[in-house]
């Protein structure tokens, strides 16, 4: 088997800096995990709030640090850091080698979506973002790792998209509308979320958003790891 990650990201109209923020980090006994927070409101403020957030969390799973305790700390920090005034999410997705699982972390009232073969489970449990009080804890998942495992992250900007229009965004619905017509790559299966909300949103997204999409599969070809970044530079200058 070979678990597959795709992310795919877009700014608030007419925002030049996203408020999320995801990285990726080795853990030190197997495995990776993926961090994704999102900083309360949007631009160079909400940015500053997910970096704060995720290079804490990151920082600690590197030192071996559990999860939880890794996002009780940030939102510790981030409440000590603002006063209790600024608030952001965050999703951990990590593969536990050691256990053979996935261990899903989350504060974010967004929920997350487990999929088995034509079985979608949501993952709706309240959850309170980071920075709300001391003291705060995550809700924890722990996932079997198993051939045809979907799981779908996402910041609030998707279900979001279209509210204004009076037509908000029914992610549940969508995702089984793709994955029961074809058998999407992670990849193909965060583009085609996004681009939906994008399209709720008359191609103006009212918020930043990012869509995280894991996926288990047969393993093809050799034992290399590998990872593919695509960042547009629209409005860079160039060098002569």
């Amino acid at each position: 088997m070979e678990v597959q990650i795709a992310v795919a990201k877009v700014n608030k109209y007419a925002v030049s800096e996203s408020g999320d923020t995801l990285e990726v980090v080795e853990r030190p006994n197997g495995g990776l995990s993926v961090v994704l927070a999102d900083g309360q409101s949007s631009g160079r403020g909400a940015k500053a709030i997910s970096l704060l957030v995720v290079r804490k969390v990151i920082g600690l799973l590197a030192e071996g640090v559990r999860d939880g305790a890794a996002a009780r700390a940030a939102s510790d920090a981030l409440y000590t850091d603002k006063q209790g005034k600024v608030i952001s999410t965050l999703n951990i997705a990590s593969l536990d080698l050691s256990s053979g699982t996935i261990v899903l972390t989350r504060n974010n009232p967004a929920p997350m979506f487990v999929c088995r073969g034509e079985k979608i489970d949501i993952l709706e449990e309240e959850s309170i973002p980071l920075g709300t009080s001391r003291n705060v804890r995550p809700l924890i998942t722990e996932i079997a790792i198993e051939p045809g495992l979907v799981i779908v992250i996402y910041t609030d900007g998707l279900v979001h998209a279209g509210k204004r229009r009076g037509m908000p965004m029914d992610v549940g619905a969508m995702l089984r509308s793709v994955l029961e017509d074809q058998d999407p790559t992670p990849q193909m299966l965060a583009d085609t979320l996004l681009a939906q909300a994008i399209n709720l949103d008359d191609n103006r997204p009212a918020d930043d958003i990012s869509v995280l999409v894991l996926k288990v599969t047969a393993r093809e070809g050799d034992n290399v790891r590998r990872m593919t970044v695509r960042l547009p530079l629209d409005g860079v200058a160039r060098l002569s």
